[in-house]
């Protein structure tokens, strides 16, 4: 028969336990938006601030619900959105019940594609062109003409999850962001090649704790959420 112990009822047995969040540590989820709508070959997305801003398709929006019931009982306490529109679409309905107002935080916008922006990135990427492969080969956004480097995106990605820990030491905090984002925020709680977690779905959940010298990766691409929904 097998017997379990604990240390208060044996001294010098230490049992396993669950990872211990430190009290002034920044809870940290990152959600990549909902499905957008798709692109359709000469038709770019509308641009702000140079970067494709397409809204939420139909299944993005019920993915946005589906994450609203996901998190709504978790305990957020601020909810953050970047300057495109469907991050804010995403979060809306979990601000709602919740009663927040996100904030901004231009910094963590989806990475930019130079020429290849309002969506052509789709398409060029689908068609596998010689550069789209060169990308993914070397890991680097800057093969696009006139893309971010990464050293540019890495800085500002990590400016302003650092500015957020700051700002909400103690607490959790959503993050409704973008799928390069979230790859090189765990990239960099890591240490890992540059595109190691640029694979994550639409309206995903991963978690990071970001302590005042390093960041834990709990969870990456959570989407236990989403079951049943068709993609």
């Amino acid at each position: 028969m097998l017997v379990t112990t604990h240390q208060d009822e044996q001294p010098g047995a230490y049992r396993q336990r669950t990872f211990p969040v430190p009290d002034d540590a920044l809870d940290l989820l990152l959600v990549r938006h909902g499905q957008s709508e798709a692109y359709v070959a000469g038709k770019p997305f509308p641009l702000v601030g140079g970067h494709g801003d397409p809204p939420l398709s139909d299944l993005g929006r019920a993915q946005a619900l589906r994450v609203c019931d996901r998190l709504a009982g978790v305990g957020i306490d601020a909810i953050y959105v970047t300057t495109l529109c469907r991050t804010a679409q995403t979060a809306a309905p979990l601000a709602e019940r919740l009663g927040l107002t996100p904030a901004i935080e231009p910094e963590l916008r989806e990475v930019y594609l130079g020429e290849w922006e309002g969506g052509l990135y789709r398409k060029m990427v689908a068609d596998f062109h010689p550069i789209a492969q060169r990308m993914f080969t070397e890991e680097r956004w800057d093969v696009i003409p006139g893309a971010e480097s990464l050293a540019s995106f890495d800085g500002r990605v990590r400016a302003a999850i650092s500015r957020i820990a700051v700002g909400h030491a103690g607490q959790r905090v959503a993050v409704f962001t973008h799928g390069g984002v979230i790859g090189q925020a765990l990239a960099l709680a890591t240490g890992s090649r540059p595109f190691a977690f640029n694979a994550s779905d639409n309206a995903s959940v991963s978690r990071v704790i970001i302590t005042a010298t390093k960041w834990y990766v709990r969870t990456f691409n959570d989407t236990a959420h989403l079951d049943g929904l068709a993609g």
